[in-house]
């Protein structure tokens, strides 16, 4: 490595061995286990408690490092490797468990602030992901050969600094994922979230997003019980503690896609909101996002309409006589294609 420019040694990385982080509007996308299950500590503060999950068949047990156990905002950095991945997926790129990507489009990405306080967060939220051990059954992969882990694994499996400035700050980070996370996403074992998910501050804001885009998928709304939901939280908080976390955020109404409502007999009513894309983009019927699916079954259909509203940013925005029609149109291509 040239001292003073840093940059990277070609022979550190044989070709094919590395995945170039390089789609600058990706789509962000997190893979449905830490959606569904409670992975990451929500505590503000290093959080050195081993956690423990079982829920209907699935156990888990999410054991720190000395620096702590991986919080929410670490998950940060999978978001944005997974987004990269399934970018390349999508275009018929070759992948890899090992990414390099540049720490400034990680932070832009994912709405940090790019001071040198931010580049060294940043590097305690890489060493927390790799020192949190995680031993559970859940299976990632294709469902006609599945993987059911029982051994214990690190998000991620090791990083690096490739390169840094002359006062040291990083440039670019090579990232190897555990193989568990990289069988979810090449099996398309994700979902696509908005991209306001990054201007929640609140962890616990940032779980009931997760939770809500996980059980609303494909119905309106979805309704869970105060105890379910701190379980499947992760949340440390006394039931009434947390019962008024939740109501805080009721009314403070910033969740992105989804509206909650407390109903009686302490039961939360997550609903999908009329429009699931940010202000100023077209959007789809539901009657359109049904004949989607049938077109393209299997396929996360708010992906498909994110892409499509990529698409049409990219060709200039112009003004769409029928959003329907147009978004039909973009996707009986992909079909095709496919």
């Amino acid at each position: 490595m040239a001292s003073g420019q840093g940059a990277m040694a070609p022979h550190h990385y044989p070709k094919g061995d590395f995945f170039l982080c390089d789609f600058f509007d990706a789509v962000p996308k997190s893979d449905l286990a830490s959606m569904e299950h409670p992975l990451f500590s929500l505590a503000t503060r290093p959080d050195r408690r081993i956690l423990t999950y079982t829920h209907n068949d699935v156990e888990i047990t999410v054991t720190p490092s000395v620096r702590g156990l991986a919080t929410i905002h670490d998950k940060d950095i999978l978001i944005f490797c997974i987004s990269q991945l399934m970018a390349a997926v999508n275009a018929g790129k070759a992948t890899s468990r090992r990414l390099v990507l540049k720490a400034h489009d990680l932070m832009v990405a994912t709405n940090r602030e790019t001071s040198g306080d931010a580049y060294r967060r940043l590097k305690d939220a890489f060493e927390r992901l790799a020192g949190t051990r995680i031993t559970t059954n859940i299976a990632t992969g294709p469902k006609e050969d599945p993987i059911e882990v029982t051994t214990g694994f690190g998000l991620i499996e090791s990083w690096e600094i490739v390169r840094k400035t002359r006062g040291g700050r990083m440039v670019s980070v090579a990232v190897t994922l555990s193989d568990w996370l990289y069988r979810a996403v090449l099996s398309k074992s994700v979902l696509t979230l908005s991209r306001e998910y990054f201007s929640l501050r609140k962890p616990l804001e940032r779980r009931l997003y997760e939770l809500a885009r996980k059980h609303c998928g494909r119905q309106r709304s979805w309704q869970v019980s105060v105890e379910t939901l701190l379980k499947k939280s992760g949340s440390n908080s006394p039931r009434r503690v947390f019962r008024k976390m939740i109501r805080d955020i009721i009314a403070a109404d910033h969740l992105p896609d989804y509206q909650l409502v407390e109903e009686p007999g302490d039961i939360i009513r997550v609903t999908a909101r009329e429009v699931l894309e940010p202000v100023g983009l077209p959007n789809p019927s539901p009657e359109a996002l049904d004949a989607a699916r049938a077109l393209l079954p299997g396929m996360d259909v708010y992906a498909l309409v994110a892409e499509w509203q990529s698409y049409w940013q990219r060709k200039g925005k112009q003004r769409l006589r029928s959003a329907d029609a147009a978004f039909l149109g973009f996707v009986k291509a992909r079909s095709e294609k496919s």
